[in-house]
């Protein structure tokens, strides 16, 4: 007879198998991206995004479609990270308006929501780019349209779509010849297909680990309260599995534990066949792991640093308080949120009078939520959005268009130096269109450069870079490879200034010495006798060098 609908309970476990797939995926996702820099973020964009709806879903208590729907909507939107996440999240979207009213889902319901999720995905990129993800839900979209045609088993259909979701990434790099040049398939396409992998296994029977979404239900370690943190004993909460080579005994459990509240305490201790499962606040991570290794393998160990998360939260809720006193101001006209990425350059926006700054950049893509939050905490009727990376304009244009109460322009800055120029260019005698137009015409005369060192091996652009070379990444791509910092940052700046340039701007980063700086922007100076040059401390990470020329 075969299946022939999927109910609300069972798209629960397949929306978060797919989720708990697309997490135990997301560094084989991650190195998949093009560039070979520090940074390849495409799975951890994709894994938080969806991970925000699957913590939403989780919770829910009596759920039917349209909670559901709800749920795995708004989730991902709110969560959206990155290019790849706000399309994982429109699609999301898409698929789940074509079924919230639905009582169960069959073939033709699938297919069609399917189809809006595509649609849905379309629309929300300005310039759609076949080779991505969007290929890959287009010809799924296609491929469930043709199936319901013939079909109307679940388990004919699912398997028909999801190996030809595999052809279809398969293509790719024939499509985007930078795939190609790379060896890669794009990671967004690979991304979206470990989601359907999870879900696929969920509507099998198969057993899924949820471990890594929280959700309402289960036991919890308590973390102490606010007051008990101001004074922890035990700073490091270290947590780990041991993969017992022997049978891990009462014995070995008492001895263990006898030895973990010897070094910390908070010890939780549970073993189950051949897998053991550890908890403890110490001062000392090392020699919890160093004991466990006589008993076995470890494996997701995690530590994290107790007595940081409580300076963080200090320093979250003063911000919290100063933020309650800005609301309680008097509302201005015109303010400003700006993405960055270093001490230096939030000080720079800072002193152009930027109110928001929103963390992030490169290495951590800011999700549609932080700027819903940031937007939240500025006092003004029109609020100026500067991302500063091209794989946050999308939520940055999310964000927009959720906000119903203030009218927010993002003005699509690609890099910092972009996102500091169009500060400067603000006129606040202009009204806010006349900004706007003259704010983007700023940034098109920014030409932006940056060093940084690569992962791994690789060829783009007829370079061949292997595994610690330096680069020099232009707007368009890698302009320089070589092994010193300051010998490609050169090469890279002979192609980006010509007779029209009048100014170098040079931000280092937390890994370059201020003497090291001030020696390298005299050696430019005299290459560019012509041209001002001006010196930063940028305090970025990865990127030992910002640069811009104007």
């Amino acid at each position: 007879m075969g299946i022939k609908t999927i109910d609300t309970s069972m798209l629960q476990k397949m929306f978060l198998a797919g989720a708990a797939n697309l997490e135990a995926k997301k560094e084989f996702i991650n190195e998949l991206n093009v560039f070979p820099v520090p940074d390849g973020d495409t799975g951890t964009n994709m894994t938080l995004t969806i991970m925000s709806a699957a913590k939403e879903v989780s919770a829910l208590e009596k759920a039917d479609m349209n909670s559901v729907s709800k749920a795995i909507s708004s989730g991902s939107l709110r969560g959206a990270r990155g290019n790849s996440g706000v399309i994982l999240s429109q699609l999301l979207r898409g698929f789940t308006k074509e079924i919230r009213e639905c009582q169960e889902i069959n073939v033709p319901i699938l297919a069609k929501a399917c189809e809006r999720a595509t649609m849905t995905a379309y629309k929300a990129v300005m310039k759609p780019k076949e080779g991505t993800i969007l290929t890959v839900a287009k010809g799924i979209a296609q491929k469930a349209a043709e199936l319901a045609e013939t079909t109307d088993d679940l388990e004919i259909f699912l398997p028909e779509v999801l190996s030809h979701a595999k052809d279809v990434l398969a293509q790719t790099p024939e499509l985007l010849p930078v795939l190609k040049e790379a060896g890669v398939v794009d990671s967004g396409g690979q991304g979206l297909l470990e989601v359907l992998n999870g879900a696929y296994d969920a509507f099998l029977g198969k057993e899924i680990d949820y471990s890594k979404i929280a959700s309402g239900s289960g036991a919890k370690i308590v973390k102490p309260s606010s007051q008990a943190e101001a004074d922890i004993k035990f700073g490091y909460c270290t947590e780990f599995i041991i993969l017992t080579e022997k049978a891990f005994v009462e014995k070995d459990e008492t001895e263990f534990k006898g030895y973990l509240e010897s070094i910390g305490d908070s010890i939780v201790c549970v073993a189950d066949d051949d897998i053991v499962k550890i908890h403890v606040h110490t001062n000392d991570p090392g020699l919890a792991i160093q004991k466990a290794l006589t008993y076995g393998q470890l494996s997701r160990i995690k530590i994290d640093n107790m007595r940081e998360e409580h300076q963080e939260k200090l320093i979250r809720d003063a911000e919290k308080v100063a933020a309650q006193q800005k609301k309680q101001e008097p509302r201005k006209s015109v303010g400003f949120i700006a993405v960055s990425i270093g001490d230096g350059m939030n000080d720079i926006f800072r002193e152009l009078g930027v109110d928001y700054i929103i963390e992030g950049g490169q290495t951590m893509n800011p999700s549609t939520e932080d700027m819903l939050t940031a937007i939240d905490n500025v006092n003004a009727d029109h609020i100026f959005i500067l991302p500063n990376n091209k794989n946050i304009i999308l939520a940055a244009n999310q964000a927009q268009s959720l906000t119903k109460d203030k009218d927010i322009l993002v003005i699509p800055t690609k890099t910092v130096p972009q996102g500091i120029t169009a500060v400067i260019n603000y006129m606040p005698e202009a009204d806010v269109d006349t900004n706007m137009e003259v704010m983007s015409e700023g940034i098109a005369n920014v030409k932006t450069g940056q060093i940084t060192y690569a992962v791994r091996d690789t060829k783009i652009d007829d370079k061949e870079i292997h595994e610690g070379d330096i680069m020099g990444i232009g707007d368009a791509g890698i302009l320089s490879v070589g092994e010193s910092v300051e010998q490609t940052a050169k090469e890279m700046l002979a192609l980006l200034v010509d007779d029209e340039s009048e100014l170098i701007s040079l931000y280092y980063g937390q890994d370059i010495l201020e003497e090291d700086a001030v020696r390298f922007a005299k050696e430019v100076e005299e290459l560019y006798p012509d041209v001002d040059v001006d010196m930063h401390a940028g305090g970025q990470p990865i990127y030992y060098y910002v640069l811009s020329v104007e």
